[in-house]
């Protein structure tokens, strides 16, 4: 897959973790930017927002308009488009300066990822339309600032919130019924459960886990079950589709929602690749296909779809230097490699 190199160190120390707007015209991610004079970089990211660039046959060639949209100072993650309105973005936000210290992301000169849990994190949204970059264009939406909570996503009808929370010492996975305002445990094995998606068709979710707590990630699915009013009570049938001496992380679904994909460490940890799996029809009793999708010299992570599946996008280290920023690549699917 040719990859498209979008951010550059000229611009940033550091960017990752992005996502595509619904109508594909967005990307949100987050990044330290290179600052200005003699200051000190920043050590926590900011989050920002910029226009999808492309050439007169559809393609990709950049990125354009870039712009800050969390409060200066905060430490900022994961985040996230209304499916239904593309000016509405979530994200997890400290707000204010945070009381950590380890700073997140890969680290300056390794390829050494890092998390950093600042207690007050918390998820918010903005209205692109208005958002200047202060706290007062920042609106809660879960979370007090007292326990970790990020990692959110909405539904594809809008209806329901899903994050993780650290509230129990680990990471747990709720979802918030921002109809009824009804906030439902539905992971909560021992380990750190994280890093959930929404199914295309909004009737599963994907997730990484430390079941054995050992730091050895591995990538799970799990039905989600309603009530008769059409709200999340609980997952089901819940499967583990990596089990391997690796970490596995950041699964995502293909539109079609027959597909995820995922960063590896298989390879190697110090070149994390992407890698997918194809699920098998419901029932069959198949083992998921699995093939590799990056073949980058430096980590690949962090890889999303576009809303029709033909682009990836994700976080890589391929060029001199080898700080993560965003690339982003025509994605081919098995059924046209063979």
């Amino acid at each position: 897959m040719l990859a498209r190199q979008l951010t550059f160190p000229d611009r940033f120390i550091k960017a990752g973790e992005s996502y595509f707007s619904p109508d594909g015209k967005r990307i949100v991610f987050q990044a330290i930017e290179v600052p200005e004079g003699e200051e000190s970089p920043a050590d926590f990211y900011a989050m920002f927002v910029c226009d999808v660039v492309h050439d007169a046959a559809g393609d990709i060639t950049g990125v354009a308009n870039i712009r800050r949209i969390s409060p200066k100072g905060s430490a900022n993650t994961c985040g996230w488009f209304h499916p239904l309105d593309a000016n509405r973005v979530l994200f997890a936000s400290t707000v204010g300066a945070p009381t950590a210290e380890n700073a997140p992301g890969y680290q300056r000169g390794t390829s050494r990822y890092r998390w950093a849990f600042p207690p007050e994190t918390r998820i918010v949204e903005v209205d692109l339309r208005t958002a200047d970059g202060t706290a007062a264009s920042v609106k809660p939406l879960e979370g007090d600032g007292k326990a970790y909570i990020a990692e959110g996503s909405w539904s594809p009808d809008g209806r329901h919130l899903l994050f993780c929370s650290l509230e129990s010492g680990q990471g747990d996975l709720f979802v918030r019924d921002l109809s009824t305002g009804r906030r439902t445990a539905i992971v909560s094995a021992a380990g750190y459960d994280g890093g959930p998606f929404f199914s295309p068709d909004g009737k599963r979710i994907c997730y990484r886990s430390d079941r054995k707590q050992d730091n050895l990630l591995q990538v799970f699915v799990a039905d989600l079950v309603f009530d008769k009013d059409g709200s999340i009570t609980g997952t089901t049938n819940e499967r583990q589709l990596t089990s391997n001496e690796h970490v596995n992380w950041c699964p995502f679904f293909r539109p079609d929602g027959k597909t995820l994909v995922y960063a590896t460490s298989e390879v190697g940890h110090r070149n994390y690749e992407v890698f997918e799996i194809v699920l098998p029809a419901p029932g069959s009793g198949a083992e998921p296909a699995r093939r590799r999708v990056t073949e980058g010299d430096g980590a690949d992570v962090l890889p999303v779809f576009s809303a029709d599946g033909k682009w990836l996008l994700w976080t890589g280290q391929r060029h001199e230097g080898r700080s993560s920023q965003l690339y982003v690549g025509e994605y081919v699917d098995q059924s046209d490699a063979k």
